[in-house]
């Protein structure tokens, strides 16, 4: 394998934005900002806004999360929508 061309591969945090929870996994993703986990250690802190520990399918809990309206972004980035009711 040819060296220094291949992204690190280390514990990384997964925050949960939803929940606050967190989880210690392996990951070549960057980021800035770093976190104590239990152990002492600081690790890289990556935010998620949804993930196992809060998604209806894991929860069994029905629960709607569009924290940036993403539809309504859609809409007015693309004029979609308009055309029909202004008809």
């Amino acid at each position: 394998m040819k060296k220094d061309i291949h992204p690190q591969y280390r514990d990384v945090v997964f925050m949960d934005t939803s929940t606050g929870t967190r989880f210690l996994m392996k990951s070549t993703i960057k980021s800035k900002e770093t976190t104590k986990w239990d152990d002492g250690k600081e690790y890289p802190l990556v935010k998620v806004e949804i993930s196992a520990a809060s998604h209806p399918f894991f929860t069994g809990k029905m629960k709607y999360v569009d924290s940036a309206g993403r539809v309504e972004k859609f809409q007015k980035k693309y004029n979609w929508g308009k055309k029909d009711a202004a008809e």
